[in-house]
């Protein structure tokens, strides 16, 4: 499987597609992320709110692939804001993953009612100079988080990692995220199966390609630009999800997807999280 990849503000690329391991359980992370590996993924995307980067570890070790063609991101778990303390937690989840250093570290939730997301930041920093985390970005921020980083810090996160799919088409904080050259990366990009995949419109567009609804899903997302890690417990699936780059979306067919936003949100409002 060969994976296009995207340039970071910050020079490095990663892997367009990878692998997420939100809501499996640990006993059997180690498992479905070794069936991702197998397939070809090289991208695996976990947190320490999942409670299963020692699964994302031994996958690792058991594989036997190089380190260097492995992406491997994680996220801060949102009691340990706090400059020392997101250096530490991130300590903590390379003992778990067995790795002296990750690609990708996050702010997995700004927390602004705590308002600490902006020291927390700047242990992200600390670590990147450390070299425990190359790349640094965040997760669930608006552009009023990101302004206030960019007034207060240097470095300019890599990737945000949002809520995105199609029926929560975020088209200001996306324009925003193109303005500042930071990456999306979308979470729930297909919908966690809450409808989304029952639309007649995508039945219609992957009946005429060929494909699931879910792979052109995915599909839209490679060709907004979009990176995405889509979660599947089943072998099958996995394999089925990394299967988008045979085909191609018309103008048509993109805009057809993007029509189908309602701005319902899956997960919880970034302003009151946390």
């Amino acid at each position: 499987m060969t994976v296009p990849t995207i340039k970071l503000n910050d020079g490095r690329e990663i892997p367009q597609l990878g692998f997420g391991v939100f809501q499996i359980e640990p006993g059997d992370t180690a498992e479905k992320v070794r069936a991702a590996l197998d397939v070809g993924y090289r991208h695996i995307d976990t947190a320490q709110m999942y409670g299963n980067e020692e699964g994302v570890g031994k996958a690792i070790a058991d594989s036997g692939i190089p380190r260097d063609e492995l992406w491997i991101t994680t996220k801060l778990n949102n009691d340990g804001h706090g400059r020392e303390s997101a250096v530490s937690k991130l300590d903590e989840s390379l003992t778990k993953l067995g790795l002296d250093h990750v690609d990708l570290y996050l702010i997995h939730w700004p927390r602004p009612k705590e308002n600490r997301y902006v020291e927390t930041w700047q242990g992200l920093e600390d670590a990147q100079k450390a070299g425990k985390a190359l790349s640094i970005g965040v997760s669930n921020f608006q552009p009023g988080h990101l302004d206030r980083l960019a007034a207060e810090t240097p470095t300019v996160p890599a990737i945000n990692q949002i809520e995105f799919h199609p029926h929560l088409v975020q088209r200001e904080l996306r324009e925003y995220l193109q303005q500042h050259d930071i990456a999306l990366e979308a979470w729930s990009p297909i919908g966690q199966g809450k409808g989304l995949l029952d639309a007649p419109e995508l039945k219609e567009i992957a009946e005429r390609v060929g494909k699931s609804a879910a792979q052109v899903v995915l599909r839209w997302h490679i060709q907004l630009g979009n990176i995405v890690f889509p979660k599947s417990n089943n072998p099958e699936r996995i394999k089925e999800n990394s299967e988008i780059f045979d085909f191609a979306l018309s103008e048509d067919d993109i805009a057809a997807v993007e029509k189908l936003h309602t701005g319902e949100r899956i997960g919880p409002d970034p302003d009151d999280f946390g």
